[in-house]
């Protein structure tokens, strides 16, 4: 009697490998303070992905699948984690300049001469009025021209990919316009965006493939605008009212609100 074939076990431990780094690190990379973790868990996750991927083509695996999902999640928690990266660099330089800027300012200040007779007390500086809110579609115009409209928001549907969107939350959008109606260029770089639910819970933003939230990037020319749209990840218990907070820039302008129903 011929000796029967030895049965050899399937590998698939890199595929679910894959596919648990790839869920974890697309946790991670959606906040804005561990967007670094998620983006080493994606990396790996690509490549335990594109490992495990291969040795189900070679048959020495059975989970195809789940190794091509941990690869797919990998890709999307690197690409949210580098989204982060660049928000935050922008922000940290805006912040580095208007720092810069105060201190020329007080430089140049202090060693200005005095007029004969002029008293040391220095001049109040004026400050920004912003409303206690807006209605959803209303527009903020700054005391500089800079303009910015918030639309109404409409109700969502994240992709298949989605990060930030828990299941059984409602899901909506919001376009943000800014104009610039100064003389001066303007970098929008640092115009974040902020939500909350009707209870005052801070909503998550929504990043998928499908464009949820585009922030806004580069500089806009005076005369010029510029858009993007944010996604938010709202729970039902609390989806009946919406509040949008943001500002054209980080230290030059105050925040001004929005908020308004959902439906």
């Amino acid at each position: 009697m011929p000796p029967q074939p030895m049965f050899q076990q399937p590998r698939n431990g890199l595929g679910v490998t894959a596919l648990v780094l790839g869920l974890v690190g697309l946790l991670f990379g959606v906040f804005p303070f561990t967007f670094w973790l998620g983006a080493i868990l994606g990396v790996l996750a690509l490549i335990f992905g594109i490992i495990g991927h291969g040795r189900a083509r070679k048959g020495e695996a059975t989970n195809k699948g789940m190794a091509l999902a941990g690869l797919v999640l990998g890709s999307v928690a690197l690409v949210v984690s580098i989204v982060w990266l660049i928000a935050l660099a922008f922000a940290v330089d805006e912040f580095a300049k208007g720092i810069d800027e105060e201190i020329a300012k007080q430089e140049k200040a202090s060693s200005a001469p005095s007029a004969p007779g002029a008293t040391s007390e220095a001049a109040p500086e004026p400050t920004e009025t912003v409303p206690a809110a807006l209605k959803f579609g209303q527009t903020f115009t700054y005391e500089d021209g800079i303009k910015v409209t918030v639309s109404k928001p409409r109700v969502y549907r994240p992709d298949q990919f989605a990060a930030g969107h828990t299941k059984g939350n409602s899901a909506f959008q919001v376009t943000v316009t800014i104009v610039n109606g100064s003389k001066e260029t303007l970098d929008v770089s640092g115009a974040l965006v902020d939500a909350s639910d009707a209870e005052g819970a801070q909503a998550e933003a929504i990043f998928d493939g499908s464009n949820a939230t585009e922030m806004f990037r580069g500089n806009v020319l005076p005369g010029k605008q510029a858009k993007g749209s944010f996604a938010f990840s709202i729970p039902a218990a609390a989806d009946g009212e919406m509040q949008v907070e943001l500002s054209p820039t980080i230290l030059d302008h105050e925040e001004a609100i929005w908020i308004g129903p959902t439906k």
